[in-house]
């Protein structure tokens, strides 16, 4: 399993617009966030299709320069954390997938409430082509809590957003790696710090170091961090208070802001 972040900035993306602070005019490329979307490429081959099987975690709005960028041109599945725009505003881009696949529907994994927020704001979905041959995404909405994608299992897990949200736990049943997922929350429940307690990688929110009501500011993802006990971890969704450099020279060591491009793997 091989993890790349799509984009590993907050709902406004680094550069903020009209924003001239030192991150926003940083020339340093990893102060360039997107907002927030990662591409896994599993171990498993496609029955047909002679490749690696693969899919996104979120839609963000840029989704779609960022996978001209990083040459992402194979998506099986998508996997949703919750349908608050700037994770799935770039939705419909789905579509040339449908076409890079043969024009075969795709699976979308998300919770109940997600799903139908996602009916609501893409009433055009479906899993059959368009009558009049036009163009939309063809998605098989699917809300199992636990399921597989190629050779990863998949696990959804609570987390506290002020909104319907959820984190992931994802295991390779090939390697035996262990990756935690959580782009937003304000809290997670001792029932998820349990399941993901040892992960090889955990990647964790963190907004900022001053506290907000729906985001973990650095105290926070810190102690979470003591308590889950991973490996590795990056920090994810951040704004532009501070920049990469700035993060690197107060985190703990092992603990990393991860960056749009960023690959991990075991």
């Amino acid at each position: 399993m091989r993890l790349k972040f799509t984009g590993t900035g907050t709902s406004v993306g680094v550069p903020q617009i009209g924003c001239g602070c030192p991150t926003c005019v940083s020339a340093d490329p990893r102060d360039r966030r997107r907002r927030c979307g990662a591409y896994v490429v599993t171990d498993a081959a496609h029955p047909y299709l002679g490749r690696k099987i693969s899919f996104l975690i979120d839609t963000p709005p840029e989704m779609r320069e960022a996978c001209i960028e990083y040459g992402i041109d194979k998506v099986d599945a998508v996997v949703l954390t919750h349908s608050h725009m700037d994770h799935v505003a770039g939705f419909d881009d789905v579509r040339r997938f449908n076409t890079l696949n043969g024009g075969a529907p795709m699976r979308c994994y998300a919770s109940a409430e997600t799903v139908e927020s996602m009916r609501r704001i893409f009433p055009y979905v479906g899993e059959h082509r368009n009558e009049l041959g036009l163009y939309r995404p063809m998605i098989r909405f699917v809300s199992d809590d636990a399921f597989e994608i190629g050779s990863v299992k998949l696990r959804r897990l609570p987390v506290e957003h002020g909104f319907p949200c959820c984190g992931y736990l994802l295991e390779d049943s090939v390697q035996g790696f262990r990756v935690g997922y959580v782009s937003d929350c304000h809290d997670l429940p001792a029932q998820t710090v349990d399941a993901l307690e040892g992960v090889d990688v955990m990647i964790l929110n963190c907004l900022r170091e001053r506290p907000h009501p729906t985001h973990l500011n650095l105290e926070r993802s810190l102690a979470y961090l003591e308590r889950i006990r991973p490996e590795k971890a990056y920090l994810i969704h951040m704004c532009h208070d501070l920049r990469h450099e700035d993060w690197l020279a107060r985190l703990p060591a092992g603990i990393e802001p991860a960056y749009d491009g960023l690959e991990i793997a075991p």
